[in-house]
């Protein structure tokens, strides 16, 4: 038993030490994209489902872009709505696209919509979600992006209401310390930023090449980061685009939010790993190898319970069981706090508003552990609404930080 959890704790170590070293890519000076005159042509994509409440607000920070308005078109798709989600987002502006055949997730509207606007003179999709908020400069930044050689990019995404609760504060930390460790670093060295999310555009070009949007499981933005993976397309970081998503406040949604993300994740794990890696091996992918490395993480977080468990059981046994427990809450809760406090003067975001989250940030992510245990046995299918709370105001906060 002590050699087998030895070869399990020696290989998570590497995958862990893997993730270390490339995060340390981050201190690296980010080469900027040069600003080009507005010549791509967009064509904005909402899938929506009940939006009726916050649609408007994201149509009108759409057109409200700095961007020439003749160079981009905002299409809202609702599916299998039971509100005036359409009536809404025409009355704000938007075109309304009618899927013809049925929807089962958001990677069936997307399917639909690209496949009808392909060849319609457009250059690239540019994909939200219904709740974004999204800054003036967005479209302009791609399209800096992509007239650079870009066949796909993902803008930053922030919290749009980090001080409702601790809750939707310690998700901005989150994507803090993912922009920072993952995409700044991996966009420094030529490898991927993380996709999964919103505020991201893909060139109608590289749509074609790959046969149109053609994703299956519920967290269809990961299994098309796969997909750009297995075919060595780099996803470039663009954080000057920014857009805002409104972010649950109470932890039991937030909790069901990630559920389904963390079974998603595991999903497209188990479909594509095998895949991604026979890529790498055969024509020496690293991005497939970056990409199949991500996916196995979560899996990595549930193996390492049983090292951790071992080890914890062999301390008990020499030094007693509240000295190793104690000292182990103090190791895990201390580095944590002490993380959040970090990427929250990263951020540059108010620490007065985010105190309770960077205080609770260690139970935010201890809380992925179970989740990612429950997502290896049990599969999300259902798609379960998340109440908006925050008043919109229809435009960004005033103060867009872009690093």
């Amino acid at each position: 038993m002590d050699t087998f959890m030895e070869i399990l704790s020696l290989v998570l170590k590497a995958l862990i030490l893997y993730t270390t070293v490339i995060g340390f890519f981050c201190v690296l000076p980010r080469k900027k994209l040069p600003r080009r005159e507005a010549a791509t042509r967009f064509a904005v994509l909402l899938a929506a489902r009940n939006e009726e409440a916050v649609i408007g607000s994201t149509v009108a920070s759409l057109l409200r872009q700095n961007y020439p308005p003749e160079l981009f078109d905002v299409f809202v798709i609702p599916n299998n709505c039971t509100d005036d989600t359409a009536g809404a987002a025409e009355a704000a502006g938007a075109k309304i696209f009618t899927c013809l055949a049925p929807v089962h997730n958001k990677g069936n509207v997307l399917q639909q919509a690209m496949a009808a606007l392909q060849g319609k003179g457009y250059d690239a999709f540019c994909v939200f979600d219904a709740d974004n908020l999204i800054d003036p400069d967005f479209l302009a930044r791609m399209n800096d992006a992509v007239l650079s050689g870009a066949r796909a990019a993902k803008g930053k995404q922030k919290s749009l209401n980090p001080g409702d609760s601790w809750v939707a504060g310690c998700y901005d930390i989150y994507r803090e310390n993912f922009d920072l460790l993952h995409s700044r670093a991996r966009g420094n060295i030529g490898l991927s930023a993380k996709l999964m999310g919103t505020g991201f555009v893909v060139t109608c070009e590289l749509m074609e090449e790959l046969g149109g949007w053609h994703t299956e499981t519920i967290t269809e933005d990961t299994e098309f980061a796969a997909q750009l993976a297995q075919a060595g397309v780099q996803i470039k970081w663009v954080p000057e685009a920014i857009s805002y998503d409104e972010e649950p406040v109470s932890f039991r949604q937030s909790m069901t939010q990630r559920k389904r993300w963390c079974s998603g994740v595991l999903e497209v794990g188990r479909k594509m790993i095998p895949k991604l890696w026979y890529n790498a091996l055969s024509f020496g992918n690293f991005r497939a190898a970056d990409f199949a490395l991500f996916l196995t993480m979560p899996y990595t977080q549930v193996l390492m319970l049983l090292p951790g468990a071992w080890g914890i059981w062999n301390t008990l046994q020499t030094q007693g069981w509240f000295f190793a427990l104690t000292l182990s809450f103090i190791g895990f809760y201390a580095g944590l706090v002490l993380t959040a406090f970090a990427l929250a003067l990263i951020g540059r975001r108010p620490l007065k508003t985010l105190w309770k989250s960077i205080l609770l940030y260690p139970v935010f992510t201890a809380s992925w552990l179970p989740l990612h245990v429950l997502g290896v046995f049990h599969k999300t299918t259902v798609w379960r609404p998340i109440v908006h709370n925050k008043t919109r105001k229809n435009e960004v906060p005033s103060t867009a930080i872009k690093l």
